[in-house]
């Protein structure tokens, strides 16, 4: 498995907010700069399927590889020969959490499609988490 990127940052939101904000995969493009939209068909949980679309690139269908609540999100989506997968990693720091999120790719066109698309996810991952968020930090979570 092949790294592409990573980022981290650190919020006041509590782990809750950002499980809503990945949940409500319609307003992804409200905070995700490289996404146009995404569909989820069903529930938020292990094993769900969708179809994401890229700006500037065919839609493609992703699962909900893994789902721990307050904990972790991984989601999976399928390209020619590879998978390039996103794990969303929350944990409980003293101001508040880390938000922690890792991209990888795997298969044999890995290599190559880390060389057409792993720079430009490299360059917006960042700044999208802060885009998160902030969407998160505005979220009255639902006791």
């Amino acid at each position: 498995m092949t790294t592409i990127a990573s980022a981290q940052i650190t919020s006041t939101a509590p782990a809750a907010a950002f499980f809503e904000k990945w949940a409500d995969m319609a307003t992804w493009p409200e905070w995700n700069s490289d996404t146009e939209w995404v569909r989820l068909d069903g529930p938020f949980e292990s094993g769900a399927t969708g179809r994401l679309k890229p700006k500037g690139a065919p839609a493609v269908k992703f699962t909900v590889a893994q789902l721990v609540p307050g904990e972790r999100f991984v989601d999976v989506s399928r390209l020619i020969l590879a998978d390039l997968t996103f794990d969303h990693r929350v944990t409980s720091v003293p101001e508040g959490v880390e938000i922690t999120v890792k991209v990888r790719i795997t298969g044999p066109l890995g290599w190559l499609w880390k060389r057409l698309m792993g720079a430009g996810i490299a360059a917006t991952l960042g700044a999208d988490l802060q885009n998160l968020a902030a969407a998160a930090e505005r979220v009255e979570v639902r006791r």
